[in-house]
């Protein structure tokens, strides 16, 4: 039969929670039952007074009994302390600069290669291609220009002469004017015949033709000098264009830095974005990582900061950049550090560790197995007040090799650190600070 097994389980189970969980009803159960088989000895089984007197002082009470009978815990009296905290996160290296340098015209290199690795200076040639027939369009250019600057004299010269005619077609319009004005006089009187009359007037009419035309002529004057000063300019653009044609042919290194790739060998036909190198710069470096937004608060610019590379170097550095503007799918923000690398021996890539220091908080230095459940699954510890025990939730910060930096508890708290698992919030309890028992 299976039965004797099952209600010898039962009967174990029964105790056990008697033992753990309602440990104060036992108890209770012991001393009546302790009580009742007292009353039913025998009076020679008895103690005597002396006896009796002995093993129970005259100023014992009940008080004294009851806390005999409780559940016996060790409690730390922890006080808070402000403690250094830090946000963590993982990133890696990127270096400062890195640019693909390219080609902006086309022709062959006629350079020799530099290789990958190597050190460049700010403004050191990479990339030198072949000119070509530039320089004799440049040559082509200048001469254009020169020219057009002769015919600004030329032109500027007929100027002053159309308006000298102009000049002179305005007295002889006057002078025509007032000989037809006399002769129209003469005649009205009879001392003229109408064919004078006629003359000066189509003498005024001539006068005023030739006005125009000098008019024209001077119009005519500056638009030749317009012309050759467009000219001059169209010349000067065309020789702009032909000496930039001839700065693109050496391409050089726009910052200092370490080559990532050879440059473009000797031979190769460049085209216009056509990468002649890659270029970075590692000093300093950035260390880049991403804030979740619930810590994102807790990081300010200048932090200070460290990291952890994989390779177990340890850097230090300070907080440059904070984004405004969340990631859009991981809802994180990216937070750079700048670190020196003076050496250049941390690489572009690596994977880190971060640790950027924020504001001390108030927290409270624990072992860890002091923490406990509530029965919701709350993270927490339980305390004694005045006896009683109480759940107190609590928030962890870090963990170290002494301990765990927990946040949520008073000033003040007395911690029970062993037997907090035999109790529960209400029960009483008889407490042994560790301080006395060290």
């Amino acid at each position: 039969m299976r039965i004797f097994p099952i209600i010898t389980a039962a009967l174990v189970c029964v105790a056990l929670y008697f033992l753990i969980l309602d440990r104060q009803t036992l108890l209770d159960f012991a001393a009546r039952f302790g009580a009742q088989d007292t009353t039913q000895q025998t009076p020679a089984a008895a103690p005597d007074a002396a006896t009796t007197a002995i093993a129970t002082p005259a100023d014992a009470t009940e008080g004294d009994a009851a806390v005999v009978g409780r559940i016996h815990v060790v409690a730390r009296r922890s006080v808070a302390q402000v403690t250094e905290n830090a946000v963590v996160l993982r990133g890696r290296t990127e270096a400062l600069r890195q640019v693909v340098v390219a080609a902006e015209t086309s022709g062959r290199i006629v350079s020799e290669p530099l290789r990958a690795g190597a050190d460049v200076a700010e403004g050191q040639l990479l990339c030198e291609i072949d000119p070509g027939t530039r320089l004799s369009a440049l040559a082509e250019a200048e001469a254009r220009l020169l020219e057009a600057q002769a015919r600004l004299p030329e032109a500027q010269a007929q100027l002053p002469l159309a308006r000298a005619r102009q000049a002179e077609a305005e007295a002889s319009l006057n002078a025509a004017r007032i000989d037809g004005n006399a002769a129209a006089r003469l005649s009205e009187s009879g001392f003229a015949s109408e064919t004078r009359a006629a003359g000066a007037v189509a003498a005024v009419s001539s006068a005023e033709a030739a006005v125009s035309s000098a008019a024209a002529g001077v119009e005519a004057a500056q638009a030749a000098i317009q012309s050759a000063q467009s000219g001059i300019l169209a010349a000067e653009a065309a020789v702009t264009r032909a000496q930039d044609e001839l700065t693109r042919l050496a391409i050089h290194a726009p910052f200092a830095g370490l080559l990532e790739s050879d440059t473009a060998e000797l031979g190769s036909l460049m085209q216009p974005g056509t990468p002649c190198a890659t270029i970075i710069q590692l000093d300093p470096i950035k260390l880049v990582g991403f804030v979740p937004e619930a810590n994102v608060d807790r990081i300010a610019l200048g932090a200070e900061a460290g990291a952890r590379l994989a390779s177990g170097r340890q850097v230090t550095g300070q907080v440059t950049f904070l984004s405004r503007s969340a990631d859009p799918q991981t809802r994180t923000f990216r937070v750079e550090i700048t670190v020196p690398n003076a050496d250049q021996a941390i690489r572009d890539g690596q994977t880190a560790d971060i640790l950027i220091r924020t504001e001390g908080t108030s927290a409270h230095l624990l072992p860890a197995s002091a923490m406990t459940l509530s029965d919701a699954g709350e993270l927490g510890v339980r305390i004694v007040e005045d006896g009683i025990v109480a759940f107190v939730p609590v928030r962890m910060i870090r963990d170290t090799a002494t301990g765990v930096w927990l946040t949520g508890l008073d000033e003040v708290a007395d911690v029970i650190t062993v037997g907090q698992e035999f109790v529960t919030e209400g029960t009483p309890v008889r407490v042994t600070f560790e301080e006395l028992s060290q």
